[in-house]
């Protein structure tokens, strides 16, 4: 019996035009409401845009992993060596009839398909993205500097150029995510390869946003600066952990709060649970990992949202008394509370698709919240903040 290749190319051609097709609406969308507008304003447009699409990808891609639809077509890029489920028909039902609840069946197949189509479309704007920051940059350069006022000085064209090659690396994620059978570790890598293209698209939307309006970053005082770095850091190892729960099926480990199987400790393999290189359900021998590995996954998890639960907290609770800030305090505040409630959700409701899929798409917004935040605010300069320390609580007090 002839086995279907894992890489099978021939769909790539039908498959970018499916691409290209999709980001024309988007893109025609923002040219005709931005053609009276400056280019940083329409650069900043599109960018918006194509980070709110690329969020929407990202809660797609969750959906698509908890409904057990990564395998939904067992060849990448396309299906069974088609660029949709309807050529592939007959491979999808002879796949279900032999297994009616396995990998492959046709809804299945139709989730993990418009995963791919919609990634694609992602990439053919980020790609127009790039080649337009590049043209715009060349244009300025031509330029006296009196008349370059409104352009994208505030943005190199390398950080688009960087979100380009991201973008690649991250089709190559999704490529070996399917080719290697779920492997925990490249689909956690592929959550995490998410949230950084979620970055990048940040920061060059924030830096068009500053060019276009023609103002700076927010002072802040170095101690809280560093508080928001600290607090990004602890929420990207948090996300980590939170996809190596997914990825492994571990949430079911605990389903009590705050104690987990009837303990404050309940047993726990730490050794086999974080064996990261190993297949989905087996550790680097082979053997089965126990549910002990699958509550230390879940705790470990747990305990370090009441880290971040409380950092954020705290940041929010910081940023509230800048009054520049106050809406970026809020976000966070809501985006925390929001992680809580779905939290709780997934363990105590049993795994709801719904909490499941908003669990994922908070920790995206929350990144989101944290790395806008970082670029609207910089160190206060040391000469600025010397003269605040140096200056008499009264004369404080009097400005």
């Amino acid at each position: 019996m002839d086995t279907q290749p894992l890489y099978d190319l021939a769909p790539v051609a039908w498959l970018m035009t499916v691409g290209v097709l999709l980001a024309l609406g988007p893109l025609i969308w923002v040219w005709r409401r931005n053609a009276g507008a400056g280019p940083a304003r329409r650069l900043h447009a599109l960018t918006v845009l194509t980070l709110f699409l690329t969020f929407d990808l990202t809660l797609f891609g969750a959906f698509t992993r908890l409904t057990d639809s990564g395998l939904g077509c067992p060849d990448w890029p396309g299906c069974y060596g088609n660029a949709s489920p309807l050529g592939a028909r007959h491979e999808i039902a002879m796949a279900q009839s032999a297994q009616p609840t396995g990998p492959v069946t046709h809804s299945k197949a139709w989730v993990e398909m418009v995963h791919r189509y919609l990634a694609t479309g992602v990439g053919v704007l980020i790609l127009v993205l790039a080649i337009a920051t590049w043209v715009e940059r060349r244009r300025q350069r031509r330029l006296p500097a009196e008349s370059a006022a409104d352009g994208p000085a505030a943005l190199s064209a390398w950080w688009p150029a960087a979100t380009l090659v991201w973008v690649c690396l991250q089709g190559a994620f999704g490529a070996l995510t399917v080719t290697l059978k779920l492997f925990p570790a490249i689909v956690t890598m592929h959550l995490l390869g998410a949230i950084v293209l979620l970055a990048l698209l940040c920061i060059q939307a924030v830096r068009y946003r500053q060019a276009a309006a023609g103002r700076g970053s927010v002072d802040i005082a170095s101690p809280l600066r560093t508080m928001l770095i600290v607090t990004t850091a602890l929420l990207v190892v948090q996300i980590a952990l939170g996809g190596w729960v997914s990825t492994n099926y571990a949430v079911l480990a605990c389903t009590q709060f705050p104690a987990c199987q009837g303990s404050w400790w309940p047993p726990m393999n730490f050794a086999q649970g974080f064996q990261l290189w190993r297949e989905l359900g087996v550790d680097t021998s082979g053997t089965p990992i126990d549910f002990a590995a699958l509550t230390a996954i879940h705790y470990v998890h747990r305990l370090m949202a009441y880290v971040v639960f409380v950092a954020l907290g705290g940041l929010a609770w910081r940023l509230h008394r800048i009054e520049a800030l106050r809406a970026s305090a809020r976000w966070l505040a809501g985006l925390a509370l929001l992680q809580l409630a779905t939290g709780l959700g997934n363990v105590l409701l049993g795994w709801p698709l719904a909490a499941a899929v908003l669990h994922t798409g908070g920790a995206a917004a929350l990144a989101v919240a944290l790395v806008w935040t970082l670029c609207e605010t910089r160190r206060q300069p040391r000469a600025i903040a010397g003269r605040r320390r140096a200056a008499p609580s009264g004369t404080m007090g009097a400005a």
